[in-house]
């Protein structure tokens, strides 16, 4: 049931008219999803995942993106990974539960509304994993989500 409060969509980031990278986010974890360019052998393709920082690019010129995070991650739990025609980054959330408006500090935010769906999701999805068994898909929140964050004693890290 937990596959229900997945994300439904990925958000997209768009810059001057151009797509830089798709993303969504669960209750543990940031994803990021970066079309690569074609013709340009994977091996040369690079990302370094700091804990408030990520770099990615092709070796041998300026970064692609070169930008802080907006919230701090689990750098030994972080990863990425090319796939087809796509460099998928795993960003380990530090804060489990919390919101995240966009991956990049200053770029590309959700607008309030979004943001507001998203932080209902993350609940839903909390309450899934706290309480297997039940179907939370249907439940609906009327007026303000609580944060998963704090919500009736925080959200269990383990």
């Amino acid at each position: 049931m937990a596959e229900k409060l997945a994300p439904e969509k990925s958000h997209t980031f768009i810059h001057n008219g151009q797509k830089v990278f798709d993303w969504d986010q669960t209750l543990e974890e940031v994803n990021m999803y970066i079309t690569l360019p074609p013709n340009v052998p994977k091996k040369l393709f690079y990302c370094r995942i700091d804990s408030k920082h990520v770099e990615l690019g092709i070796k041998g010129n300026p970064p692609y993106l070169n930008h802080d995070l907006t919230s701090p991650v689990k750098t030994d739990s972080s990863f990425w990974t090319l796939e087809d025609d796509t460099m998928h980054i795993t960003l380990q959330k530090r804060d489990k539960g919390q919101t995240w408006s966009s991956p990049i500090m200053g770029q590309g935010q959700l607008d309030p509304y979004a943001t507001d769906l998203e932080q209902k999701r993350l609940m839903l999805e909390r309450f899934q994993v706290e309480n297997p068994g039940f179907d939370f898909s249907q439940a609906q929140f009327s007026g303000n989500c609580p944060d998963p964050r704090t919500f009736m004693g925080g959200i269990n890290s383990t």
